[in-house]
């Protein structure tokens, strides 16, 4: 009986040996016939391989704008300022205490308007005197006038009274003067800055009162590299960017390139004018700028996207009967969104501007318009 439970036992880790064999021959079979569909040595393997060939891909959607003609021009860059055409600091003609303000700062003024005023009390009784000076000079002239007619006085007497009525007069005159000279005027027209006096405050010929600048027009002041100095003439076209306005391009016209190269930085000054109807520009506003050297009316453009920069070229995706065409593309003038195309591409061909990352030659495409989403025609 122990000798037969022995036998049993004995038998037993065979027959689980054999079973986990049987169990890894089946899984490495499965795992076999997952390899060869893979590689395509079945039939239904082969067709998958096929399914997923690139030729058979569904279109890549991109989108996608169209190469245009438009001028362009070669610029030099340059950074510079914005300054007023006319900017002072105002001060009296006369000193003494100031007894009106007519002014709110910020206020536009025509050239002259009365700005403020300063107490003439003083002035206006010396004019009353000088008056009273010159009348009594006028009466003494007509008494010597009438001796001299009946030779009752010297030529040397007449030619006194004379210059004594004439100093009076001048200085009867030279008071009125000092007397209008007390109210402040606005020397041109254009917009009242910081008032820097107050009501009652008394000035001096040297005080400053406030500030007063024009608007419109503004002056563009440039440093251009005395290297470009043979590129510089007057009128040229200038645009330009301020940091308060970012997507807007202003317009402006060279008026005066300074002859004389600076010293310190061997940098040229080249000012010109731009419009400011609207008032965004301010003085003191830093710009970049670029001045037109050479233009062309009918360059070939593109939007920047569509460049694609690698290390040895710049690229262009065109789209020619539905799949993607490598270009490689000549630059040529920059104008903020657009780009210059000199070689490469045509006007009137659609390129890709977004998911160029994506490109590979050939391959099929379903473009769509960044502007409308409309499907443009792209037939070679």
């Amino acid at each position: 009986m122990s000798s037969q439970m022995m036998n049993r036992e004995t038998e037993r880790p065979p027959r689980k040996r054999r079973v986990g064999l049987v169990i890894v021959l089946v899984l490495v079979l499965i795992l076999g016939i997952g390899v060869a569909n893979r590689l395509g040595l079945f039939a239904g393997g082969g067709s998958a391989s096929a399914a997923g060939a690139p030729g058979e891909m569904p279109p890549m959607p991109v989108d996608v704008d169209t190469a245009r003609v438009q001028p362009m021009a070669d610029a030099l860059r340059a950074t510079g300022r914005i300054e007023a055409v006319q900017s002072i600091d105002l001060m009296p003609d006369e000193g003494g205490r100031i007894t009106e303000i007519l002014f709110r700062e910020g206020q536009t003024v025509a050239a002259g308007t009365a700005l403020i005023r300063i107490d003439d009390a003083m002035l206006r009784a010396e004019a009353a005197q000088a008056e009273a000076d010159r009348d009594l000079a006028r009466q003494q002239l007509e008494r010597v006038r009438r001796l001299h007619a009946d030779n009752a006085s010297s030529p040397a007497d007449l030619e006194r009274a004379e210059a004594t009525a004439r100093g009076a007069d001048a200085a009867f005159d030279l008071l009125q003067l000092r007397i209008d000279r007390a109210t402040v005027r606005a020397p041109f027209a254009g917009v009242v800055g910081q008032r820097l006096i107050s009501m009652g405050d008394y000035v001096t010929t040297a005080t400053p009162l406030l500030t007063l600048q024009t608007v419109d027009p503004q002056r563009v002041v440039l440093d251009v590299s005395e290297r470009h100095a043979g590129e510089l003439s007057p009128g040229q076209a200038v645009e330009f960017t301020v940091a308060a306005q970012p997507d807007r391009v202003f317009q402006a016209e060279v008026e005066f390139i300074d002859p004389v190269v600076q010293e310190a930085n061997r940098m040229i000054v080249v000012k010109a004018r731009a419009p400011n109807r609207d008032r965004l520009l301010k003085p003191g506003m830093f710009i970049d700028a670029r001045l037109a050297t050479e233009m062309r009316n009918n360059a070939v453009v593109v939007s920047e996207d569509a460049i694609q920069p690698l290390r040895t070229a710049n690229v262009v995706w065109a789209v020619v009967d539905g799949k993607a065409s490598r270009r490689v593309v000549e630059l040529g003038a920059r104008r903020p969104g657009v780009v210059e195309i000199l070689s490469g591409v045509e006007a009137g061909e659609v390129v890709v501007v977004g998911g160029l990352e994506r490109m590979a030659e050939g391959m099929p495409l379903m473009p769509r318009s960044r502007v409308t989403g409309a499907v443009p025609d792209t037939a070679s």
